[in-house]
């Protein structure tokens, strides 16, 4: 709540209700524009952080976890909670902790299982561990709810930013395999119905003006082999299906989870505007360099530890957001204007 209070903004959380207090009463017009979003995954706590006085620096108003916020990787709440605790000790996160409001899902190796959808047997009691490394109150209905999605509203009308991050763990179907490989499994499904239900509500006739989704895995890559929401194919078609229905304004897609950074692009039929999903990861780690097809690929693979930033033109027409994919020392290794 202090950081709101800060900022002179109001992020509410839909379903968890507003983060207010006394001086969080003034009207929509009167609430600070977002204009600087900061996002990113993969951070083990054990390693090296060397990002964050470079996200510090960019002074976001927001900062968005995508997954694997710690390495976990247990069924063992003691062990997740120790491996939260140390992530959220360091001590330059601690000042983006208090400078921004700090916002989050998780993906598998935070959620618990690396890989893991609802078979995972401790995803209850892992949900509220997660919600306490990102400072939910305790009466917060989010620690009611199954499953970790939730809905942030920044900013005026007119100027409006809504973060939805999904929860592409609690209800997600087992994966199917081919050896090591995952394979389709058009049956499967990522949301669980009452998440799909939920989505629909949060983009259906949405006031925000730019909408940012958020998800552990990747959205639109369809050829290579890992995690990706390519593996349910009707869940992916039916949240393009939904976008398409719906069409929000200004909607964005950001993912993380493949310790490398891309920008994929696709055309939504009825959308008005190209789709694109942002890739960021890892904070603390990537892949060794190397090739790999994306059919939807804009730009390079970023094999640099990268956090992604997100800077709003307002005053642009059409409304413009110039995606980053920033590095360590100032280094910015992609950029990505995105109009709607």
């Amino acid at each position: 709540m202090k950081k709101l209070v800060t900022l002179g903004f109001i992020g509410c959380v839909v379903l968890a209700g507003c983060r207010s207090s006394k001086t969080d009463t003034a009207s929509s017009q009167e609430q600070k524009t977002v204009t600087t979003i900061a996002f990113g995954s993969c951070s083990d706590q054990k390693r090296p952080q060397p990002l964050w006085d470079d996200i510090v620096a960019q002074k976001p108003d927001v900062w968005i976890w995508l997954g694997d916020n710690i390495y976990g990787d247990s069924e063992s709440m003691d062990t997740l909670s120790a491996k939260y605790a140390r992530q959220k000790s360091n001590p330059v996160y601690q000042q983006l902790r208090q400078s921004t409001s700090v916002i989050g899902v998780w993906d598998d190796h935070d959620y618990g299982v690396n890989d893991g959808g609802k078979e995972y047997p401790r995803r209850k009691e892992s949900q509220q561990l997660m919600l306490d490394f990102l400072d939910v109150p305790t009466t917060s209905s989010l620690r009611k709810q199954e499953g970790a999605y939730s809905t942030h509203v920044y900013g005026p009308k007119g100027k409006q930013v809504k973060v939805i991050l999904l929860d592409a763990r609690y209800f997600r179907d087992p994966l199917k395999k081919d050896g090591k490989a995952n394979v389709p499994d058009p049956s499967g499904d990522m949301l669980g119905e009452a998440q799909w239900q939920w989505l629909e509500k949060q983009l259906t006739n949405s006031d925000a003006d730019i909408h940012i989704i958020g998800s552990g895995v990747q959205v639109l890559p369809e050829d290579h082999i890992y995690e990706k929401w390519a593996n349910f194919p009707t869940s992916r078609q039916r949240l393009l299906d939904l976008l398409s229905k719906t069409k929000p304004k200004g909607a964005i897609l950001i993912s993380g989870d493949r310790h490398q950074a891309e920008v994929s692009k696709v055309s939504v039929p009825g959308l008005g505007y190209d789709l694109y999903d942002i890739t960021s990861s890892g904070l603390t780690h990537v892949s060794a360099p190397h090739e790999e097809v994306n059919r939807h690929r804009v730009g390079a693979i970023v094999a640099q530890l990268n956090y992604g930033l997100i800077t709003v033109d307002w005053n642009a027409k059409p409304l413009t957001a110039t995606v980053r994919i920033n590095g360590d020392e100032r280094a910015t290794y992609l950029t990505q204007q995105v109009k709607f």
